[in-house]
């Protein structure tokens, strides 16, 4: 059932050709480059600790024993209803065992995080925002980096 949810939210999505934060060229191709990661907060369950990290596109990030990747990050225009949906990719490498084990790869959206979220006894991860050229542009001031290359380590 859950699965057939995620199905429906995305033929949705697709169908309604919603207008995502991005700009278009003439020949009406988006422009991604400002978009340079995903902001994920992620949750240790056993020591109670949130931790808001940046995750470049394209590029592995640790959280724990977790590898994640975000292959994509869209963010509609503030001018419409807020919403930002990543693509992410989690795998698990555990000490002591040889290869990975894939958890998680699929859409995470910030308005409804239990919609299609990483089912995991330890961690829990979910959606931000999208990070953009503009460094920390719409994040509160208590989430702004104060070292915008490394977002990783900020807790609240």
């Amino acid at each position: 059932m859950k699965i057939a949810s995620v199905v429906l939210l995305g033929l949705v999505l697709l169908l309604a050709k919603p207008t995502w934060a991005q700009t278009t060229d003439q020949s009406g191709q988006a422009d991604l480059a400002d978009v340079t990661g995903a902001l994920l907060r992620g949750l240790d369950k056993i020591t109670a600790r949130v931790t808001t990290f940046l995750a470049p596109l394209a590029e592995e990030v640790r959280f724990g024993t977790l590898r994640i990747t975000a292959q994509t990050c869209r963010k509609r225009p503030p001018e419409e209803t807020p919403e930002v949906a990543v693509f992410l990719e989690i795998d698990e490498e555990r000490p002591g065992e040889d290869g990975r084990q894939a958890l998680f790869s699929g859409w995470m959206f910030a308005s409804s995080p239990a919609l299609s979220a990483l089912e995991h006894p330890v961690y829990d991860v979910w959606v931000i925002d999208c990070r953009t050229d503009d460094v920390d542009s719409d994040l509160p001031d208590r989430l702004k980096s104060t070292n915008p290359d490394n977002a990783a380590g900020k807790r609240e």
